[in-house]
């Protein structure tokens, strides 16, 4: 709750000016009752505390300006409970960025988009539910309970009493024991949307392999588990509800023997009996408002909880900021090893290998013998555990990020593409191009002429994850992307594997004219592929071994 608070430094003023405007509005609210038991009181006693036409000024006075206050009240906090929202999804994206993308490797994306959407959207009820009535409820019933005291002492006391069990009391029992259920309901909600988000992406092959049923079975367990810890979590609530409403009564009736014992006494007259009942009857709905909020809190802080985790992970890799300038972009691995996380496998082992500008190289070696490591380790989305990777005769741990970046294009395996024009995911690859560089991207990538065959052509949507298109058309579209960046070194993981032959021949060709000047590094199961390169290398059993061949 402290951090969560600590958000709203620069909302400070807005904030105030909500719980003034609250403070007023539930005062406003409680004077309507009280002023109707003040009418009442001048009807049939003679015990006038007010007349009754002013006492229905009174009535309709703050009923109108309920209104008005009660509006200014919300308007002001969602105001600041969306501004926050919008801020904490900046931090989270930046979070994200900054993990990327060793850390979100490891992560479930379902998850993370949960966390992202609904999880940030759940913390509106702190910052426009809880914040400002946590301060307006501490004030109203100060006030309210000077007014019972001023009527009689005892009246006082009973109120705070009451107030502090309902406000206080309540919800912290109520937060201590909802905490864990609240947690696992938003751990659950994360696993099933991830489970949902891989069988939406999968069902052609779920369909295809008649595994249709038993993932509808695990969607149907999926569904269970979590409607099982939901009513864990209503269970809770309507136990938190029966307590305070059932301290309501007890205060109200408390306070009503107390007036009686008092009225007897002739310390008490009828109007001021009447009117200290009304006043606590009515008093309850800020702190009542607390104490339901421990129920939507478990929810809230269960969230706050995940994107504070988020946030607070460590990446692997810290970028470097700045801007670093490259005599020249020669590669050396020295003694390089590296292993994953969590296992005790190194992937490579004192790799030793010099990459000069304009060399041509093709890596290969059987799958999972740590290639696209090697590849990885040079764009630095790992740091090596042993040895170190210079890059102009510098560590890449002393680079500027934006400098390393702006120094390598790479194709990978599996190209991203973005729910966008064929234009724009062509132009990630340099955002001012102009349309004749895309267009003479696209040429190099051979992909040029199926584009202009659309009815819309570079300006067609290609869908989510580019699904309108071919495993093949997605890989030349990435290849035109890394051609556009024009990089001194060119990475290529596998960039052909997609392609006929025919397309194939034309890309090595274009990459042969286009890269000439570059460093070109390829990885590639394929002979033909790696002909293009001057030098071959082998990685087996976690070492390279080079063939100084030349390949015609």
């Amino acid at each position: 709750m402290k951090r969560l608070i600590v958000e709203l430094k620069s909302l400070t003023p807005m904030m105030l000016l909500t719980i003034v405007l609250g403070v007023l509005g539930s005062l406003a609210a409680i004077a309507i009752p009280a002023a109707g038991a003040l009418a009442l009181s001048a009807l049939l006693t003679d015990q006038i505390m007010l007349n009754f036409q002013t006492a229905l000024t009174l009535m309709i006075t703050a009923a109108v300006l309920r209104g008005f206050l009660r509006y200014g009240e919300q308007l002001s906090g969602h105001y600041i409970a969306f501004k926050i929202l919008a801020i904490l999804r900046d931090k989270v994206f930046q979070a994200l960025r900054k993990l990327a993308p060793a850390k979100l490797e490891m992560k479930q994306k379902g998850n993370l988009v949960s966390i992202i959407t609904s999880d940030i959207e759940l913390l509106e009820v702190f910052y426009a539910h809880t914040i400002a009535p946590v301060a307006i409820a501490f004030i109203f019933s100060l006030i309210i309970a000077l007014v019972l005291a001023k009527i009689n002492y005892y009246f006082g006391i009973l109120a705070i009493v009451f107030y502090l069990i309902i406000g206080l009391v309540i919800p912290q029992v109520s937060s201590r024991y909802g905490r864990k259920p609240g947690m696992e309901y938003r751990q659950e909600f994360g696993r099933t949307n991830s489970f949902l988000l891989d069988s939406l992406r999968g069902l052609r092959e779920i369909l295809l392999f008649r595994n249709e049923n038993r993932r509808l079975e695990q969607i149907n367990s999926n569904s269970k588990t979590l409607n099982e810890k939901l009513s864990q979590i209503k269970m809770h609530e309507g136990t938190v509800k029966a307590w305070t409403d059932l301290m309501i009564m007890i205060a109200i009736l408390a306070l009503a023997t107390t007036g009686a014992y008092f009225y007897r006494l002739g310390t008490l007259n009828v109007g001021e009996y009447v009117l200290a009942v009304v006043i606590l009857a009515s008093s309850f709905g800020p702190v009542t408002a607390l104490s339901n909020l421990a129920n939507t809190l478990v929810h809230t802080f269960a969230c706050a909880q995940r994107i504070f985790d988020i946030l607070d992970e460590q990446p692997v890799i810290n970028e470097v900021d700045g801007h670093t300038l490259l005599p020249n972009h020669d590669i050396a691995y020295q003694n390089v090893s590296f292993s994953y996380e969590n296992r005790e496998i190194e992937v490579v082992k004192d790799i030793q290998l010099e990459i000069k500008k304009g060399d041509k190289l093709a890596i290969i070696g059987p799958s999972g013998s740590g290639k696209s490591t090697l590849i990885k380790l040079l764009m630095r989305f790992w740091d090596p555990q042993k040895g170190a990777i210079l890059l102009g005769n510098q560590s890449l741990k002393t680079i500027a990020t934006k400098s390393l970046r702006k120094s390598q294009s790479l194709v990978a395996q599996q190209t991203c593409l973005f729910n966008e024009t064929i234009e724009e995911n062509i132009k990630i690859g340099k955002l001012t191009a102009s349309r004749h560089e895309v267009e003479l991207a696209a040429q190099k990538a051979a992909v040029s002429t199926f584009i202009e065959s659309l009815p819309e052509g570079y300006q067609t949507k290609i869908g989510e994850l580019g699904g309108k298109l071919s495993s093949g058309e997605r890989q030349r579209i990435g290849l035109a992307r890394a051609f556009l960046h024009s990089a001194p070194i060119f990475i290529l993981d596998e960039p052909t594997s997609n392609l006929d032959t025919l397309n194939e021949a034309q890309i090595l060709k274009s990459i042969q004219e286009s890269c000439q000047q570059q460093t070109v590094i390829l990885i590639s199961h394929r002979e033909s592929t790696a002909a293009i390169a001057e030098v071959k290398m082998e990685l087996r059993n976690q070492q390279l071994k080079i063939f100084k061949q030349k390949f015609n």
